[in-house]
């Protein structure tokens, strides 16, 4: 219930380059919203968002997340003691649940938003051998989504990383799309799928990725990115956004996220 300052900054950012449309964000832990007034009250908890009328803080249910899905079953015989990356197995398996039901564009909450994404069904390769699960776009109730679904369950392996997650979209798409050569320099589709290019959300890959709280000499403008994958996982919440460090970070913040870069600059 006390998300870090790159939560809080993806999901400004996210609600200023998408201002008409809605942006939830899932909490486990808030307590359930029934009314205007529980929405209202749980956005006031997090102060830098609360002016931002079209985000909305929702409760993460999972049981009813997970109702009427080929993920239901596995759910209920899972045991989370058990598994070894179970707080990343739950989370690859409610993105996809989330985009089953509600539709548009999944995101991260490392990924600070910089211009809108003009597709609705699009994945994003982190290199030309692999996707990732980090942000894709589906409508609702799309039959990809079922796939991934039950293609989680058919095949889990709750400890082999990333089995449930990037390699999960990888094998899916990989046996759907055959056909298609992932580029380094253009996107390619499949059907009315389009797969971009690893720039379009991670122009500095996962092991650059200090090169996000280091000064620049220049700035880069990632003209070509519609967001920036800031890979918490490999951060391991080593380093944070500093105001007054003149690093690619706080340019970022203060560039795309403003209310709440002013918040960190007030704190004690």
């Amino acid at each position: 219930m006390e998300p870090p300052s790159l939560v809080l900054c993806a999901i400004e950012s996210a609600a200023r380059v998408y201002h008409d449309r809605p942006v939830g964000f899932f909490m486990k832990g808030l307590h359930d919203i029934e009314t205007e007034e529980d929405m209202k009250r749980a956005k006031n908890l997090f102060p830098s968002l609360s002016s931002f009328d079209n985000v909305h803080i929702l409760p993460l249910r999972l049981e009813e997340l997970f109702s009427n899905t080929p993920l239901q079953s596995w759910y209920k015989k899972v045991d989370p003691q058990k598994e070894v990356y179970w707080i990343h197995v739950l989370s690859d398996a409610c993105r996809l649940a989330i985009i089953w039901t509600f539709g548009g564009i999944y995101m991260d909450t490392d990924i600070i938003s910089t211009q809108p994404i003009p597709l609705d069904q699009f994945f994003a390769p982190q290199s030309t051998s692999s996707f990732s699960n980090g942000v894709f776009g589906l409508p609702r109730i799309h039959s990809l989504a079922w796939e991934f679904m039950d293609n989680f369950v058919q095949n889990y392996r709750g400890g082999q990383w990333g089995h449930q997650g990037p390699e999960l979209i990888t094998r899916v798409l990989n046996n759907k799309c055959k056909s298609v050569t992932l580029s380094p320099k253009e996107d390619v589709t499949c059907g009315p799928l389009t797969f971009f290019v690893p720039d379009r959300f991670y122009p500095i890959p996962y092991l650059a990725w200090r090169k996000y709280y280091i000064q620049w000499d220049t700035l880069p403008t990632f003209s070509n990115s519609f967001g920036l994958h800031l890979w918490n996982f490999m951060n391991k919440k080593e380093k944070t956004m500093i105001p007054g460090s003149n690093t690619l970070v706080e340019h970022l913040y203060r560039t795309n996220c403003p209310s709440v870069y002013e918040a960190e600059k007030t704190k004690d």
